[in-house]
């Protein structure tokens, strides 16, 4: 089940930093909350599908690492991006 591409397109749009963007950490983080969300739902309607779950967890060990780099190399994008995103930060 991979992102519509209406949605992909949004979440660049919302993120990019120059108009061809579409590989920086912002976006790809955007882009992973999405797909996130959407496997989470899938998981609510469908709690045995393990295949699923170890994809979803895989996404999030993704979406950390790339907050832990997107803070250390820029801390005021990676608060723009966790604000917008509603994402808890420690």
């Amino acid at each position: 089940m991979p992102l519509a591409k209406e949605v992909k397109t949004k979440a660049i749009e919302d993120f990019h930093r120059h108009d061809k963007d579409t590989g920086s950490p912002e976006v790809q983080i955007a882009i992973l909350t999405n797909r996130i969300t959407q496997l989470t739902e899938h998981l609510r309607s469908n709690k045995q599908d393990q295949s699923c779950r170890r994809g979803l967890l895989k996404l999030v060990g993704q979406r950390r690492r790339l907050l832990t780099y997107l803070r250390s190399s820029n801390y005021q994008h990676y608060l723009n991006v966790t604000e917008r995103l509603s994402l808890r930060r420690k």
